[in-house]
């Protein structure tokens, strides 16, 4: 499961002068799951089902 859109971060870095290297992609995308699952554990260690910006 990819969680991000590879066209908006072309689009970012396109709109910053900058240019995405097709690594990149896959680390961005290890990292939103990395902050996903930290947030699914904070959320259910709160007993909620409803992730917040501060399970971030």
């Amino acid at each position: 499961m990819s969680f991000i859109v590879k066209s908006k971060v072309q689009e970012f870095a396109k709109s910053h002068d900058l240019q995405v290297s097709s690594e990149f992609y896959g680390a961005l995308d290890a990292k939103v799951k990395e902050l996903l699952e930290h947030a699914g554990k904070r959320t259910e260690g709160n007993k909620r089902k409803t992730l917040k910006p501060e399970d971030l």
